[in-house]
């Protein structure tokens, strides 16, 4: 027979071919290590085919007590012995039966999340479809609000879409504007490098003027724009839902969609072609300053050939691209932002959602514009020479 005066305190018995662990004083969380150590020391030392654990002089236990005997004799089992237990209160046979059902779960959630890989893209396959019914709903009852309005426009919320011009439009210039112009550096040095070792230095003007015009600033300015307005947007209506403002609109009898959606779709359709226009002229402005002091072209020749190096369809395909994507970004924020569901810890997770989704969807849709047009051939490449 063995003691240990630790408390808890385990002790044995050998009798024969059965070993009976009589258990003994406080299985708590105060001094569980000093009990852990007693259990290991014990297993290491045993290999008896049976084991009987006899809880008759435990005084207290909690779960951490229960969860290190249930541990115990499972690995005694793992190992081929039969393991029993007796004289254990009820209540304490109830925290054991907790431990064998939270390890039963744990394996199963365990073993499903390794095994079943069908089944997980399955389930993720039909949460996507699922927000993408949401999305296209909330997109078609947007447009049917604003056909509503059309019809009556004393409906819109002028107040609230000028409020918005001047949040996402004014406010924006300062840093559109300087993403433009550094753009424009940038591309006319990188490209002008390469044709001025052909001493075709005046083709910087194409290179410029159409990819800026048609493609980059474009693309540039609704990024900037999802990432500032589209995250404003999804905050905004988010933190609304938090604090349950939107019930309240709608318990005072306000159509949260036409308050909240609908002035910040309009300012956003309005403003994107004005911001892209301002984003090209600096853009251009700054090409121009590295094509005069980097590559020996004058203000004068730089304007004198810009008109016959982009066409007028090219500026076109670039403003008119800018809608599509003030609609995408709007729409997008802003479904987010009724996704909003529990705490302000959502509201942190659909804007970045939100952000990444709109710039996403904006990508896309430049490409597949882009396609179109090339199909119908517009705005294809002037001759160089």
């Amino acid at each position: 027979m063995r003691e240990f005066i630790q408390n808890p305190v385990l002790a044995t018995i050998k009798c024969n071919q059965i070993d009976t662990v009589f258990c003994s004083g406080d299985w708590i969380l105060d001094g569980i290590h000093q009990l852990e150590a007693q259990l290991e020391e014990f297993i290491c030392s045993k290999n008896i085919p049976t084991v009987i654990f006899d809880g008759g002089k435990i005084r207290a236990m909690d779960t951490a007590g229960a969860w290190l005997l249930y541990r115990t004799y499972k690995m005694l089992e793992k190992t081929g012995q039969t393991v029993s237990l007796k004289n254990f209160n009820v209540e304490h046979y109830d925290l054991l039966n907790m431990m064998d059902d939270y390890a039963a779960k744990t394996q199963l959630t365990v073993s499903t999340s390794a095994t079943n890989f069908l089944e997980n893209v399955g389930k993720s396959a039909c949460i996507i479809f699922n927000q993408l019914i949401n999305f296209l709903a909330f997109v078609g009852k947007t447009f049917t609000l604003i056909g509503r309005e059309i019809l009556s426009p004393s409906r819109i919320r002028w107040q609230a879409v000028f409020a918005n011009l001047y949040a996402d439009g004014l406010t924006a210039l300062p840093i559109v504007g300087m993403l433009a112009f550094l753009t424009g550096v940038v591309l006319a040095y990188q490209g002008g490098i390469q044709l001025s070792m052909y001493g075709a230095n005046i083709f910087i003007v194409d290179l410029v003027g159409i990819t800026l015009l048609r493609e980059l600033v474009p693309l540039l300015t609704a990024i900037i724009v999802a990432g500032r307005s589209g995250s404003a947007y999804t905050a905004q209506i988010g933190t609304m839902k938090v604090t349950n403002e939107i019930d309240a609109l709608c318990t005072i009898g306000i159509v949260p969609m036409e308050l909240l959606v609908l002035p910040k779709l309009l300012a956003l359709i309005i403003l994107m072609p004005l911001i892209t226009a301002y984003a090209d002229v600096i853009g251009v402005f700054g090409s121009m300053l590295v094509a005069k002091f980097s590559f020996g072209i004058s203000m004068t020749d730089f304007l004198h050939r810009f008109p016959e190096a982009v066409s007028t369809t090219n500026y076109v395909i670039g403003i008119g691209k800018t809608p599509i994507f003030a609609t995408i970004i709007a729409l997008t924020g802003c479904y987010q932002g009724f996704q909003v569901r529990g705490g302000a810890d959502q509201v942190g997770k659909q804007v970045t959602l939100s952000v990444v989704q709109a710039i996403f969807l904006v990508i896309i849709a430049d490409a597949v514009l882009s396609v179109i047009f090339s199909w119908l051939g517009i705005g294809t490449l002037p001759n160089l020479i």
